[in-house]
């Protein structure tokens, strides 16, 4: 399409657009436009080239130059797309930038020429009466023609803006999303634990919209550096739209660059760069996470919107500890060398920042999976986890990560059940996506032996995370509901994600046994102990082995453990061995101490098959009348 080109620079117009070069502007009848840096340097190139095609590498070479640490691709996109939603133009039915797949783009759209300059007589000098009855009426009839004008003018903008959006709006309804793991574009790979926490940071901003289903950082991470097309990773996280972006990271200033694309087909929905100081970090989260919920129309309730308000300032060196700490925290929580990096490094935020909420509850959740993994004494680790999480929730109420690990509290270390139930469910009405919340509850419900509860929470995790920990979870929950079939098969699926998984094997083995498979059963059981030496799985193994017939072997074996674990085993694994070897009375009294401590292990009196001999003892009954578990 041939286009008339101005002959001066200054000034490009288009229908209704003016682009003022030296002033760095784009107007619309006369109105200036929210469109600047990148896309407007791109835009003034097309328009100077209308008509022609204006290759990538031209572009690249004018505004992205080669020592400049930026994805190229990534930025061009953006800048496309920002350009095309200001001006209401669109990629498939393009009226003013057309897109040539490999090659570049073209601005199609008609130029005007720029207005001659007055005639001489109109400049002339000399003086006018502006006092005169007829020159006041004629200002009067001009004023309020111009008056009509720019309320038309605004009327029309704000059409073209409403236009502009809804022509942006997505296809079909998006009702859940994947953050995919934000690029690193700083230069410096030191740098990619921020890029990795910013991302964690706005999945948890996210996970508190009730409307979308936000899918877990475990699901997401695993797409880092990926080249799978976005329509696959789609299909494969079973999700509407997919978020991506960048961080770069400068001095005292963060830039989020974020896109919205519909999974379905790849198309464009929305892009937005912001720029802020490294103070604010928590603010700009909030905010890319808003604007995102906007763009999906998700239903944000009153108090998820106040909620979504309540950032803060936070000192950047304590932000830094705080998530490098969650990444520790979240990717190797089962190792105690990590949990005790975490604890120094949330340690770390709160003597930065004392009034860092956030840190507070990372704190509180470490000491709690130190003590479950025995690298700190209960109590110890109890007081600790209880004084950091009863500040993190009297700093903040909405944080729904500190409200879960109230419920982990309440649940395994209090034996307080109904607060424990209303501690999670407060954990899920402020952050509806967030995996771990669903998992500690599915495993509570089916504590409880509430299992059509348990079992919705297990579809949930489905739906949300597919990692490690809510294979765990699944595949707990099922162990607790004695649901042996169901069992068998989420301890398969624990095994794909780690081989090496000692409690899968075991849950493996138990659901084998629970179904009758005693020679898988113990085959599991050992290639367990081949993982760990905790002596439950020993005496899971004689109990198999009593089972299938060889009492001899079992009972060596539990005589041998009632002697070598007597100083060191807790006194709920004491009772599986005396109930193994027959001896209830010992049994019943290792169980009735464990109770007392309210040990971390005790929960499983309820539906342990290793306990299965002393279900019909009236005693024992008594003692789950006591604890509320009958």
């Amino acid at each position: 399409m041939s286009s008339t080109r101005p002959q001066v620079n200054d000034k490009l117009r288009f229908e209704s657009f003016e682009l003022d070069v030296r002033a760095g502007e784009l107007r619309k009848h006369g109105v200036k436009m929210r469109l600047r840096g990148q896309p407007l340097q791109v835009l003034e190139i097309l328009l100077e080239r209308a008509g022609e095609v204006v290759t990538r590498e031209e572009l690249q070479s004018r505004i992205w130059p080669a020592d400049t640490f930026v994805d190229f691709d990534h930025s061009l996109h953006n800048a496309i797309a920002r350009i095309r939603e200001v001006i209401g133009d669109s990629a498939e039915r393009p009226r003013y930038i057309e897109t040539l797949p490999r090659r570049g783009y073209r601005f199609i759209g008609p130029l005007q020429d720029s207005p001659a300059p007055p005639a001489a007589s109109e400049r002339a000098s000399g003086s006018v009466n502006l006092d005169h009855p007829e020159r006041r009426r004629a200002r009067r009839a001009f004023a309020g023609a111009l008056s009509l004008c720019v309320l038309f003018a605004l009327g029309l903008v704000a059409w073209a803006r409403w236009k502009s959006v809804h022509a942006k709006s997505p296809a079909s309804p998006i009702h859940s999303l994947a953050v995919l793991p934000l690029s690193n574009l700083s230069g410096d790979p030191s740098e990619e634990f921020f890029a990795d926490g910013m991302t964690d940071q706005l999945i948890t901003d996210l996970a508190k919209v009730g409307s979308l289903r936000v899918v877990s950082r475990t699901s997401v991470m695993q797409y880092k550096g990926t080249t799978k097309s976005l329509p696959d990773i789609a299909r494969d996280l079973n999700v509407d739209a997919i978020v991506e972006g960048s961080v770069i990271r400068s001095g005292q200033r963060v830039r989020v660059t974020a896109q919205l694309l519909e999974a379905r087909t790849d198309r464009h929905i929305w892009a937005e760069t912001y720029d802020r100081d490294r103070g604010d970090v928590l603010k700009l989260q909030e905010e890319v996470a808003g604007a995102i919920a906007q763009q999906v129309r998700a239903r944000i309730t009153p108090a998820q919107q106040q909620q979504m308000g309540r950032a803060r300032a936070v000192d950047p060196a304590a932000y830094d500890a705080y998530i490098k700490g969650r990444l520790y925290f979240t990717t190797e929580y089962s190792k105690p060398a990590s949990l005790l990096k975490a604890q120094q490094l949330f340690e770390d935020a709160i003597r930065e920042d004392r009034n860092f909420a956030l840190a507070y509850a990372g704190l509180a959740d470490t000491y709690v999976y130190l003590a479950y993994d025995g690298a700190m004494p209960k109590e110890q680790a109890y007081e600790a986890a209880k004084k950091y999480v009863d500040k993190a929730v009297e700093m903040d109420d909405g944080i729904g990560e500190a409200w879960d690990t109230l419920g982990a509290l309440r649940w395994n270390f209090d034996w307080d059940w109904d607060g424990a139930d209303r501690a999670f469910s407060r954990a899920i009405a402020l952050a509806p996506s967030y995996s771990c919340a669903h998992e500690d509850r599915a495993i509570f419900l089916a504590f409880l032996g509430r299992r059509s509860e348990a079992l919705a929470e297990v579809a949930t995790i489905d739906q949300l995370d597919t990692g490690i920990s809510s294979a765990e979870s699944e595949s707990a929950t099922y162990f607790d509901l004695r649901d042996y079939p169901n069992l068998i098969e989420a301890s398969k699926r624990g095994l794909i994600l780690d081989a090496k998984d000692s409690t899968q094997h075991y849950y493996l083995g138990a659901g084998y046994e629970g179904t009758g498979r005693l020679k898988e059963a113990i085959a599991e059981y050992q290639k367990a102990m081949e993982e760990s030496d905790d002596p439950r799985l020993a005496v899971a193994l004689a109990h198999a082995w009593a089972a299938a017939g060889e009492k001899g072997k079992a009972e060596k074996m539990l005589r041998g453990l009632r002697h070598n674990a007597k100083a060191m085993a807790s006194a709920y694994t004491m009772a599986t061995i005396y109930a193994g070897l027959g001896e209830n009375d010992q049994a019943l009294e290792s169980l009735k101490k464990a109770c007392l401590e309210k040990s971390l292990d005790a929960g499983g009196i309820r539906v342990d098959m290793l306990l299965d001999s002393l279900r019909s003892d009236p005693r024992f009954q008594d003692l789950l009348r006591q604890v509320g578990l009958t």
